[in-house]
């Protein structure tokens, strides 16, 4: 029962660090912009290069895949869906919104590839180094890697073969 409620605040302490990395990326973009421009509201331009702004900072700061920014008509759409006070611009509150739900693909995508990571994969090495043991020649060798390291190993190489197909 213990463990079970250890995943769940597990899970929520990854939510809060999603806000909080989402927050502090549009904060920053949403600064700079409002440094270069004077205003604390943003155009559709001027949110079209922050969008390109928090993509670049999300590519640098995610693991996994660099993922593509979205169309200037999506970013036209979204943009609509966000403003709040429909005045044609965006503040600081509603940019958050913005980009919350622009975001929101890029880091279901970059959950799955944690959970591969993280999960399957020092399962799939346990597994193999199990079903190994007993081969001739090549058990021996396997039993005398400790599990830990063939553990690791293995994950290595399943995130390598992961990069590689997203990459593909």
């Amino acid at each position: 029962m213990g463990q079970i409620l250890e995943k769940i605040q597990d899970i929520g302490a990854g939510k809060e660090w999603k806000e909080r990395q989402i927050r502090l990326i549009s904060d920053k973009v949403f600064e700079r912009v409002k440094r270069d421009t004077g205003k604390a509201t943003l155009t559709f331009e001027e949110l079209y290069i922050a969008v390109l702004l928090v993509f670049n900072d999300l590519n640098k700061r995610l693991p996994g895949p660099h993922f593509d920014p979205p169309t200037r008509e999506q970013v036209r759409s979204l943009m609509q869906e966000s403003d709040l006070n429909l005045d044609g611009e965006l503040d600081r509150e509603e940019f958050v919104k913005f980009i919350r739900r622009m975001t929101k693909d890029t880091f279901i995508t970059v959950s799955q590839g944690l959970i591969v990571a993280l999960a399957v994969a020092p399962t799939v090495a346990l597994l193999t180094k199990r079903s190994t043991e007993n081969v001739p020649g090549v058990g021996k060798v396997v039993q005398k890697v400790p599990t830990s390291v063939y553990a690791s190993l293995v994950t290595l190489v399943i995130v390598a073969f992961q990069q590689g197909v997203e990459r593909a």
